[in-house]
């Protein structure tokens, strides 16, 4: 450990854990056969987040259960590795069987443009993974402290450049993956090889990183994966449609404990510029410079962003510099104007059409009268594109060729999807957590109060002639967030919101914007949106800075 703070104190008990878990096998193996009990024990759930999954329990259901002296309702949340959110329609077909086969009917696409399965019972748990090994999937590294999910711009065929971008991303995807067989034994019966060298673990060593570690590209003028919340970014810089290069980020992170002053949301600093063979070099340097100076002692303080807040951005360059060799060049000029995803048709410079569809919430299920589960099996069969899972929890159906256009409409035509984009400009650009009954976090509703949130916003936002503005609004059900009104981040994902009310309800939230909206209608300056309006005129100086996944942000 080189960080003088680690050596001072005691491990956490995670980096003790991770140490003796023979590179992240543990008692997993063991643990699944074991038909007596739906769970697993901590220790093992602990290591299990490596291989994307985590134990949850139907909270609902907890109350009766141990009433009637019956186990939890236990199964698994499983996050499958989705570089960029690339899926071919076959791979879509399988992921959709297996949600019906082996975990709860619906699909869920996350922020970090990937899918999660919910309701995957113990049982099921290497079904589940040996039909996504099949279509050539694995949810390696989709959790843990390790580097997570990457992020890319979905909608690449666009441009060469913005290709080259996602290529990119794929590539360090695949570079920063851990080492470890423990995955291909545990859940796809891969024989342990006995004799030989022992496994290593060249990037991330026996205890991996102190703490999760995320990832983004992006193509500017878009901010789509919201770049400065990730612990490493790259932005694409194109010079006369050219990508040449990229400027690198690093200590962003939105995460906080609530009543914990020392735990904040920070956004990430601009090193400098490096050329696109660097990637992953500079990636690795970045990687084990946290994996060897972050906090090792307490997990609430151990992801990057403290590293460098607590030992300055000019050391943490200089670090990364003497690992990798490369000298970061000045960053280059670059500009972000917006965040929202694109809905609806768009023709692409290759000649063939993508089609952005909104999905509230990222929920892919069969209601009565909307059937999206349905009507996008359809179109996978006879799709010849892939599908892009974006980072706001909405789907862009890529590659159409003009022939196929047409099909592709009448589905969504037939199913009443073609209307799905026809909404507000706050339906379009909201976003929730899972939260209850699933997430143990969770302290409240979210996804499940979305609906109705939007419904009673929708109302005072149309009142003001505000329909189509895009306003963005966050609801989570942890305590980080919950209960608290925060404003004015900018739309673009460059400034964070800050505290409006310490405590309140949906109802007081409503009236107390409501003549703040009404004044937005009314004042605001050319172009200026919703948060920064909010920051210029409503909120004071000195009102405490919070992460945009809040209730209410701007």
């Amino acid at each position: 450990m080189s960080s003088e703070t680690s050596e001072a104190k005691p491990l956490a008990a995670n980096e003790i854990l991770k140490a003796a878990s023979h590179h992240l096998r543990g008692t997993i193996a063991d643990e699944l056969a074991d038909s007596s009990t739906g769970a697993i024990t901590e220790d093992a759930g602990q290591l299990t987040k490596f291989h994307g999954l985590y134990l949850q329990d139907d909270r609902d259901l907890r109350v009766a259960l141990k009433k009637a002296g019956k186990e939890k309702a236990f199964s698994f949340m499983l996050r499958v590795r989705l570089p960029g959110g690339k899926a071919t329609p076959s791979q879509w077909l399988v992921l959709d069987k297996l949600a019906a086969d082996v975990a709860s009917p619906s699909l869920r696409l996350t922020t970090r443009q990937t899918f999660q399965f919910h309701g995957v019972l113990k049982g099921n748990v290497k079904k589940l993974i040996k039909g996504m090994h099949k279509a050539l999937l694995d949810s390696i590294a989709a959790c843990g402290d390790v580097n997570r999910n990457v992020m890319a711009p979905p909608n690449h065929e666009r441009s060469t450049a913005a290709q080259e971008v996602y290529e990119h991303a794929k590539a360090w995807s695949e570079y920063a993956l851990p080492k470890t067989r423990a995955y291909h034994e545990i859940y796809l019966d891969e024989e342990l090889v006995a004799g030989g060298e022992p496994e290593q673990e060249p990037m991330y060593g026996d205890t991996y990183l102190p703490r999760k570690f995320k990832t983004g590209f992006v193509l500017p003028p878009s901010n789509d994966v919201d770049i400065f919340s990730q612990d490493l970014g790259f932005i694409a810089i194109i010079e006369n449609d050219q990508l040449v290069g990229y400027n690198v980020t690093a200590g962003g992170g939105l995460g906080m404990s609530h009543g914990n002053s020392e735990t904040f949301p920070r956004l990430a600093d601009v090193l400098g510029f490096i050329a696109p063979d660097q990637v992953n070099k500079i990636g690795d340097a970045i990687l084990t410079t946290q994996r060897d100076f972050g906090d090792r002692t307490n997990r609430k303080h151990a992801r990057l962003k403290y590293t460098i807040e607590d030992r300055g951005v000019e050391w943490f360059k200089a670090e990364v510099q003497k690992r990798s060799g490369i000298i970061f060049q000045a960053p280059r000029a670059y500009h972000f104007s917006t965040i929202q995803d694109p809905v609806g048709w768009h023709e692409c410079a290759d000649g063939n059409w993508f089609y952005g569809l909104h999905i509230l919430s990222g929920r892919i299920v069969d209601k009565d009268g909307w059937m999206m589960k349905t009507a996008l099996r359809e179109i996978a069969a006879i799709h010849t594109g892939d599908f892009r899972l974006t980072p706001s929890q909405n789907l862009s159906i890529a590659g159409v060729t003009p022939a196929m256009k047409p099909q592709i409409e009448a589905i969504l035509a037939k199913h009443g999807l073609d209307k799905e984009n026809d909404r507000s400009g706050l339906r379009l650009n909201a976003l929730s957590c899972v939260a209850l009954p699933t997430c143990g976090l969770a302290l409240a509703e979210s996804e499940r109060a979305l609906p109705d949130i939007l419904e009673k916003f929708e109302v005072v936002f149309d009142e003001y002639g505000l329909h189509h503005d895009a306003i963005s609004l966050r609801i989570t059900g942890c305590p980080n967030g919950c209960a608290r009104l925060y404003l004015g981040a900018g739309y673009n994902g460059t400034r964070l919101n800050r505290l409006f009310s310490p405590s309140t309800t949906i109802e007081n939230a409503i009236e107390m914007l409501r003549p703040i909206i009404k004044s937005y209608s009314l004042e605001r300056q050319s172009g200026e949106g919703f948060g920064d309006y909010c920051n210029r005129v409503v909120l004071p100086a000195d009102a405490t800075f919070h992460s945009v996944g809040t209730p209410i942000a701007a």
